[in-house]
């Protein structure tokens, strides 16, 4: 048999303890991954270093669609945007059983898109968390379909209504938010990167290069030298941890030596990150 509660309460009370704690788990974790992005400046900004599109160019590297990829860099911020509510409205619709088989669909097909794009080249493959949440997204929607022969996605018109009402509340709110914006990362000024001035020695700023990849430039007292901030892993973006003095990358753990040609001291990472050529014209740090 299917689940057909006519409550949010009852659709709890019809499940078994392993099917709640596996719905409960897969919506928080969805709406968390919504709220993270909603709550990042960065996400939805192009030029700032968490931009969306600096992570897809990234991603591209090592995708088999990476092609696909390529083309949709000039949609970011739009695919931004479907991620960030597509992660919220499916968190929501799971926990609140509102169309909850396609919400399950929604969430598998998900894992499977970021299987593809971000974590396919994770090796050993338990380290990338998709493949995983592919299976039980799977799972769930397999359980809430019962033992019925045909597959049922249960979309109906209150239950459309209720999903596209949250879609909106969402995106209202993440709008709102955007009007008072976090301070992010200083950009490329013009021509120039940063005044020599304002970047003291063993100091660094993150900045977008002149082929849009999010980098950072470092200064010592040999001068200034950059990097591309994405990890040669799987395209995350690395953050300079100042009291290590170190490039970590927040997904997998990868570590580089900023201060010995960004080479890895730590894996999964294999290759150091690619430098960028810069130098100084008058007051300014620029590329070289």
């Amino acid at each position: 048999m299917s689940y057909r509660p006519k409550s949010v309460i009852a659709s709890w009370k019809a499940q078994s303890p392993a099917t709640r704690l596996l719905r409960f788990w897969l919506g928080a974790t969805w709406i968390y991954g919504g709220w993270v992005k909603a709550n990042d400046p960065g996400f939805l900004t192009p030029g700032a270093q968490t931009y969306i599109g600096n992570e897809i160019q990234g991603f591209a590297v090592n995708s088999p669609l990476s092609t696909l990829l390529g083309k949709s860099l000039e949609h970011a911020t739009a695919i931004g945007w479907l991620t960030l509510l597509g992660e919220f409205a499916t968190g929501v619709a799971t926990l609140f059983f509102i169309m909850p088989r396609f919400a399950a669909l929604v969430g598998f097909a998900t894992s499977i898109g970021l299987w593809l794009t971000v974590t396919f080249n994770v090796s050993p493959y338990f380290l990338g968390s998709d493949t995983a949440y592919a299976v039980l997204w799977g799972a769930y929607f397999l359980i809430l379909n019962g033992n019925n022969k045909r597959i049922s996605i249960d979309i109906n018109r209150r239950g459309a209504m209720r999903f596209v009402s949250g879609l909106a509340v969402v995106g209202g709110l993440t709008a709102v938010a955007k009007l008072f914006p976090k301070k992010v990362e200083k950009k490329n000024t013009g021509s120039g990167i940063v005044k020599v001035a304002d970047l003291q020695v063993n100091h660094s700023v993150p900045f977008k290069s002149a082929s849009g990849t999010a980098a950072i430039l470092f200064r010592t007292n040999n001068g200034f030298f950059a990097y591309s901030s994405v990890c040669t892993h799987q395209g995350c973006l690395v953050q300079y941890n100042s009291v290590k003095k170190e490039l970590h990358c927040p997904c997998h753990g990868a570590v580089f030596d900023p201060y010995n040609g960004a080479k890895v001291l730590q894996g999964p990472a294999t290759r150091p990150l690619p430098a960028i050529k810069v130098k100084v014209v008058g007051d300014w740090v620029v590329e070289a």
